[in-house]
């Protein structure tokens, strides 16, 4: 899931580069949308990891 996201930060930086300012915007919304998802699903097995060893 990571990796997707930093595969859609580095369309919108090359984008930007280019000047394609849709496609910046549509990939960093991906980007962002992805990394949120990420976090909270790391979140959530941080917290069920712990309670297993218990």
């Amino acid at each position: 899931m990571l990796k997707w996201s930093v595969l859609f930060l580095i369309i919108a930086l090359v984008a930007g580069i280019f000047g394609f300012f849709g496609i910046v915007e549509a990939a960093a919304s991906i980007a962002k949308v992805l990394f949120f998802i990420f976090v909270v699903l790391f979140v959530i097995s941080l917290i069920t990891g712990r309670s297993r060893m218990r």
